[in-house]
């Protein structure tokens, strides 16, 4: 076990600020995913502890929405985005073209908008909404089917759920 916390990075020559250490991490996690199958961020943790790199959960968190990971509907583990991902930062007419190929269906109720996709999209649509860093956005949460879009007031939630349907041609 190492001494001090930068031990391990240093160890093996990542002798960087921060930035440094989160690539390092960031890119281990990407190679444990390759070789695991990674189910929760509590197993991930404990696969990077043993690759000597010790993480806080709220860390994990953030790397995993950073990297752009979402879980396969088929077990549970996390992999890399698919490719109807956008890029952080992306125009809403990208993440409207991704929802068109993901989204079945749209409704809203004050600020908040459901939409629904076959099983196992919700995530990786989600997480195409949440890249595109719209200012009306709030932020999504997903299930296996389902997304909440939580927007700034009711009137630019029904402005999106009617992008949406027009988009999806509903």
């Amino acid at each position: 076990m190492y001494n001090h916390p930068l031990a391990c990075i240093r160890q093996q020559g990542w002798t960087g600020g921060a930035e440094d250490m989160k690539a390092r991490r960031q890119a281990v996690i990407l190679r444990l995913l390759e070789q695991e199958g990674v189910r929760s961020q509590e197993q991930l943790r404990t696969a990077l502890r043993s690759h000597g790199i010790d993480a806080t959960q709220a860390t994990i968190s953030r790397d995993i929405k950073e990297i752009g990971l979402v879980k396969r509907a088929a077990d549970g583990a996390y992999q890399r985005p698919t490719g109807l991902m956008p890029p952080v930062g992306a125009s809403a007419t990208s993440m409207m073209r991704a929802l068109a190929t993901s989204v079945t269906q749209a409704d809203h109720v004050q600020q908040l908008v459901v939409l629904k996709t076959p099983p196992g999209l919700a995530n990786a649509t989600a997480v195409a909404i949440d890249r595109t860093q719209l200012a009306d956005i709030v932020g999504t949460i997903a299930g296996d089917d389902t997304i909440l879009v939580v927007l700034r007031n009711p009137r630019r939630a029904a402005e999106f759920a009617g992008r949406v349907r027009e988009a999806i041609g509903r």
